[in-house]
């Protein structure tokens, strides 16, 4: 498997495994604004969180229902190996770029 990742795709991806067990729409959303400064709708998340589930990057299982929740179960999402593996490769070649600019190394 060999998807690609787009901008956005690659930070929701990395806030799944910075979230790790709690991991659902709305902690998403919570954290992209807290780790990027910008907002992001709840709907604009879960069709990310769809496109990476349907590429293997992350998995997703239903979590109990809470009563701050109205008795409403969430949807719990966990990065996949093939996710760390992408993003482990993203960063190495991240880091291959960086290096190559004389004023930043």
């Amino acid at each position: 498997m060999n998807h690609s990742l787009g901008n956005l795709e690659e930070t929701i991806l990395l806030l799944v495994m910075v979230i790790k067990d709690e991991a659902y729409g709305f902690s998403v959303v919570k954290h992209y604004q807290e780790h990027t400064g910008k907002s992001i709708s709840i709907s604009a998340v879960h069709s990310v969180l769809s496109r990476l589930e349907k590429k293997g990057f992350i998995s997703s299982a239903m979590g109990g229902a809470t009563e701050e929740r109205g008795g409403r179960r969430k949807r719990i999402f966990r990065a996949t190996k093939a996710g760390v593996t992408a993003v482990s490769q993203m960063k190495s070649d991240r880091q291959k770029l960086w290096k190559l600019i004389p004023e930043l190394s």
